[in-house]
Order: structure tokens, then sequence, then C-alpha cells
């Protein structure tokens, strides 16, 4: 299996979104080649541009556009039908349900890997655990200062995905509102809102008070991991796809491809090599967590 780099990848999209410019109402067979498009979690994207690669190797008949732009423009894209699969780092949200029931389809949901979310600080940063309470507490502005949680003198820079990443969403439900579904805080207003995962690395990276949250397949030795304990006096769990896996890690979550109803044809074909051994070890290169069998 091939070694998969992020350079590759991300001028691949140019290559793949140009060999797949029409919509899902075109998306029949013309000629020789098969059109699937494909749009939604920048999460997911180099994951879906990598198999998309290899799926066109083996069946050069198919060609497959790959773009991101969030889950949420996934989602509002696949209920317009104006692409075959949306890809999504959050489940679809009961209004998106609705919105899709009333354009005449039931959404269909595949897990197709696994993640976990890290709380990401600079090297320099000497804090190397927090609870949930307490990373919850920075992005709410209750903590503004690295001090404060035994850490040096210095200003909390707080950085998140913009509103429509999915992995925003996830965060906030899951971390800032420790998944009370009653609560109803934010991000604090001073959190920096970036339009891509690797601008979160990149950040994190070159700034010693910043913090930041990114997917497991992004993160890189320019940043610091901080291990974290679902409560007070539980154990501190780096993420791993051996935590991801025992359950351990407290922020993990599924990944996903939706279709307009259940999938057939080509689509479908696709999807069952999504969860093949073949299709899964690609997940394990890039950093996610597979499906289990």
């Amino acid at each position: 299996m091939r070694r998969w780099t992020r350079t590759i990848l991300l001028t691949g999209i140019l290559i793949l979104t140009a060999c797949g410019s029409s919509t899902s109402e075109e998306n029949t067979q013309t000629g020789s080649s098969t059109y699937i498009e494909n749009k939604g979690s920048d999460t997911l994207v180099n994951l879906a541009l990598a198999w998309a690669e290899q799926y066109q190797e083996e069946y050069p008949e198919v060609q497959i556009s790959v773009t991101g732009g969030g889950s949420g423009t996934g989602f509002t894209a696949l209920i317009n039908g104006t692409i075959d699969i949306a890809n999504a780092s959050r489940q679809i949200k009961d209004l998106e349900i609705e919105q899709a029931e009333s354009a005449g389809f039931e959404p269909h949901e595949i897990i197709v890997a696994n993640d976990a979310i890290a709380v990401i600080v600079n090297p320099e940063n000497p804090i190397s655990e927090l609870t949930l309470d307490q990373v919850s507490r920075i992005y709410k502005g209750e903590f503004n200062n690295w001090s404060e949680l035994g850490g040096e003198d210095r200003p909390i820079v707080r950085l998140s995905r913009e509103t429509n990443s999915g992995t925003h969403v996830y965060f906030l439900e899951t971390v800032i509102r420790l998944s009370d579904e009653e609560d109803t805080d934010i991000f604090s207003a001073d959190t920096l809102l970036l339009p891509s995962s690797e601008g979160i690395i990149s950040e994190v990276s070159s700034n010693p008070n910043a913090i930041g949250y990114d997917g497991l397949g992004y993160i890189t030795d320019e940043v610091k991991t901080i291990a974290l304990a679902s409560k007070e006096g539980r154990a501190y769990i780096l993420p791993s796809a051996e935590t991801v896996i025992d359950g351990t890690y407290p922020v993990s979550r599924g990944l996903y491809m939706y279709t307009r109803g259940e999938p057939d044809g080509i689509i479908k074909d696709y999807l069952d090599w999504i969860l093949s051994d073949e299709a899964q070890e690609i997940v394990t290169e890039l950093g996610f967590v597979p499906i289990l069998d």
C-alpha cells in the first residue's frame, strides 16, 4: 500500500474536482465514464481524496470529485441535490433531516472511519494534562491565563474551526457543553476561528500561548498533544488508535458519509469498497482509526 502524503492529496483535489464537475442529477453513465460528486467535511477531505485516487486507479471508468467546505456545506449540497455523497465529521442534525425529507428523501448514514479530537498546545507550553471541564472553561473564557492552570504567566489564545465545520459543532457539544443537551454555552467571543485543520496546526505551532483542537489524522510533531481526563480524579489519556478503539479516550467520534436514501449502483459499489480492508488500510496510513469488523 502506498504511503500517502498531505502535499500529494491537496494537490490532487484540483485534479479530481476538474474531472467531476457535473451535478447529482447528471451523474448517470455517459460513454465510458461515471461521475460521483463527494463534498463536505474538511476533516475527511484528505481521506476521501486518497480513497478516490485509489478507486479510480482500480476502476478508471469512474471519476470522483472531492471537495471540502465543512460538514454543514456538505449537508446543504446533499439536500439541494448537487452532490451524491456528503462527508461529515458529525451526525446529521434533526433540522437537516427535516430539510432532506422536505426535499423528498431520507438521509442514509454510513460510518466510514473513526477519529479522536486532540486538544493541542505549543511544544513550549509546560501544560501536558487537562480535564474536560478545564478545557470547557478555557473555551468559555473562564480561564484566561495559563498560570491559572499551573502553567506560565501567559495569556491563553483560543483557536477553533469555523462554525460550518462539523468538528467545531462536535467540540462545542461534547467538550464545551460536556454533552449536556440543556447547556447553551458557546465559545468565548475572543476565540479565533480558522478555516482549516492545517491552519489550526500552523497557528498552534508558531504561538506559545495558543490552544486548539484537531482531528487525530492532522496532528504533527510541530504541536504538543494534551492528555485528557473525563473528570477530576480519572486517568489522563492521550488520543491514539488504541485509546479510541478501547474507549478510554474521552473525545472520540465517527466519521460519516451520507447519501440521498439507500445507495445503489456505482455509489453503492464505491461505498462498499470504502468499508473494505483495502480502503481501511488507507484510514490507518492517514492517522485515523479504521472501522473494525
